[in-house]
């Protein structure tokens, strides 16, 4: 049986990113307040360009980038993402997204929100959601993040989840903080 990769929660609707999706990445990714803590703001000609990676799915549909949108009104907010976690590379391998297969390395959870979309609850909101798909419909036993050690907004909803801190590992080539959430651990907070 397929899986549905619509998500809704009390405030949100979360579904796979499809290219008219392609404003709002633009508008986020152009946004240097919105990519500070994400190596800094993308060229809009280079969006357009990769938007058809963004598009791409994996696993059965459990990895990809879903659209974040206000339940009511249908607003874009942002995008929420399960996605192969890069380590001596500066971004996603989009290969590894290949419909039916589950890639080896350590899946990382995402997420960016337009400015009009911040200090709403949100950003943990969407993470609550894709970890209850995530670890009631894929195989995945843990999910990682990292992020820029300034960025404490980030940290504070990896923290509201259940994210633990796992200490600094390499990711995008970088030395950054990492973090990670256990199935197990997940399920004994439900």
């Amino acid at each position: 049986m397929p899986i549905n990769l619509e998500l809704t929660t009390k405030r949100l609707t979360l579904r796979p990113i499809s290219q008219n999706d392609v404003g709002l990445v633009v508008e986020m990714y152009t946004d240097e307040r919105v990519m500070k803590y994400a190596r800094g703001r993308n060229s809009k000609d280079k969006i357009i360009e990769e938007m058809g990676m963004h598009i791409r799915r994996g696993g059965n549909g459990c990895l990809g980038k879903w659209c974040v949108s206000d339940r009511i009104t249908g607003e874009s907010l942002g995008t929420i993402a399960l996605l192969p976690l890069p380590t001596d590379r500066d971004d996603t391998d989009w290969d590894q997204l290949i419909e039916g297969q589950f890639p080896k390395d350590d899946i990382e959870i995402g997420y960016f929100l337009r400015r009009v979309a911040w200090g709403r609850g949100y950003a943990t909101e969407a993470a609550q959601e894709i970890l209850r798909f995530v670890f009631e419909h894929s195989p995945f036993e843990k999910i990682v993040a990292v992020i820029d050690p300034r960025n404490n907004n980030s940290r504070r909803v990896l923290q509201k989840v259940g994210f633990e801190s796992t200490g600094v590992r390499l990711a995008y080539g970088e030395d950054l903080p990492g973090f990670q959430i256990i199935r197990e651990n997940w399920l004994s907070r439900q």
